[in-house]
């Protein structure tokens, strides 16, 4: 049965200062939360599993939160800080989730999607890295050359972000927002039946209202519960075409 990879990056709601706008810290943390709620309440709804790619700062400000989450759920590493990076905070954000969850963190997505060694993560004790969107996004990345499904370097399994099987449309957060719904639910069918796997990445700020953050339309684009709403209808229809299950599960399945 094809496998359907639901993840969520937690983190804290920085996205604003990219365009000069300053968020307080704790707000940042109360709108992940808030946005963070509601998708907890519509995993629970459909009884579907998923991935929550957590920053450690993020887990040490709601820890009841986060080791409540790991009791159902996934709990992956999205580093240390979502707004700065050293290779240190690779071991440090693993330990520290591990720490408040009491289980194994095995799986690492760096913040924005942005460049990272494999061999770094595995030696920070990873066994997978999911840090790849294989597209083109002017401003951000170019990897038309990579792989579109899962592949290793050296121990670590790569699990990129899907994209459709032709002209590489990306199937993550922003063309959900700005892509008419039908469109995206055909591209994800499409990719569903090539690859039998679907990769999807949100985060839970976006089921938070955040119109009044001087965001740019197509990131405030569906926010809150209508973000919720189209979310609900993606499950509801892809619970009938695959299985929904963990990265983890889905990295100790890989046979190639």
């Amino acid at each position: 049965m094809p496998k359907v990879l639901l993840t969520f990056d937690l983190e804290e709601f920085d996205v604003p200062e990219e365009f000069g706008n300053k968020v307080p810290f704790d707000t940042q943390i109360e709108v992940s939360t808030i946005g963070l709620n509601h998708i907890i309440a519509l995993l629970d709804k459909h009884n579907i599993r998923c991935t929550f790619f957590t920053t450690a700062t993020y887990a040490l400000q709601k820890k009841e939160i986060v080791k409540k989450l790991s009791e159902k759920h996934e709990i992956a590493s999205h580093g240390y800080y979502h707004s700065a990076f050293k290779v240190e905070d690779l071991k440090n954000s693993r330990e520290t989730l591990e720490q408040i969850t009491g289980k194994a963190v095995t799986g690492f997505r760096m913040a924005r999607l942005a460049p990272v060694d494999d061999m770094e993560i595995e030696k920070a004790g990873y066994t997978y890295n999911s840090s790849m969107n294989p597209t083109y996004i002017p401003g951000r990345y170019n990897h038309l050359n990579k792989p579109r499904t899962a592949f290793r370097v050296g121990k670590v399994l790569n699990i990129p972000t899907s994209v459709s099987p032709n002209m590489r449309v990306p199937l993550f957060w922003l063309s959900f927002k700005n892509f008419p719904l039908w469109y995206f639910k055909l591209l994800m069918k499409q990719t569903l039946k090539r690859d039998d796997v679907v990769s999807l990445y949100f985060h839970p700020w976006e089921f938070t209202d955040i119109k009044n953050y001087k965001l740019p339309k197509y990131i405030s684009k569906h926010s809150g519960l209508s973000m919720l709403s189209r979310l609900d209808e993606v499950i509801g229809e892809l619970k009938q075409q695959g299985e929904f299950i963990t990265m983890e599960e889905f990295s100790a399945e890989y046979k190639a």
